[in-house]
């Protein structure tokens, strides 16, 4: 089974803007990370200015949606317009499909984050396909232990 969530960037207001969904929708965060959170491990180079912009937040609005985000920054940030900051989130159930669609988005695509193990425990990718859709692929390791 594949969900699909929306997942939305920001140019560093990304966590007001998530505190302002929250307000109309309700719920709480399960996960907000911060750039600064970032393991020197997963080999990024933070800026200082940057170290408090969010990596990722996630906000539930159903039991099947969830609204995600993050600020841009570093390579992606000058690619950041208004209108073309979202993604398309897939998150399946095992290793085997996230190739299969990841394979099949990125023929005469763009991959911006080759699929691969993470450091927050999901085998995830980035690719932009061949009509300018962005994509997120994620398998999440850490519920899925038994299937990898």
């Amino acid at each position: 089974m594949v969900t699909a969530n929306i997942y939305l960037h920001f140019n560093g207001n990304c966590r007001e803007a998530f505190d302002f969904y929250k307000s109309i929708f309700g719920g709480d965060y399960p996960y907000v990370g911060t750039f600064g959170d970032m393991p020197s491990s997963a080999g990024f180079e933070i800026p200082e200015e940057q170290k408090n912009h969010i990596m990722h937040i996630s906000l539930p609005l159903s039991e099947h949606s969830t609204l995600l985000g993050s600020d841009v920054g570093g390579e992606w940030s000058d690619k950041f317009k208004q209108g073309n900051n979202y993604s398309v989130s897939l998150n399946v159930d095992s290793k085997e499909e996230a190739d299969r669609i990841f394979n099949a988005l990125s023929e005469n695509g763009n991959v911006l984050m080759p699929i691969a193990d993470t450091f927050w425990q999901s085998y995830f990718g980035t690719v932009v396909d061949q009509f300018g859709i962005s994509w997120m692929v994620s398998f999440d390791l850490s519920t899925h232990k038994s299937k990898q």
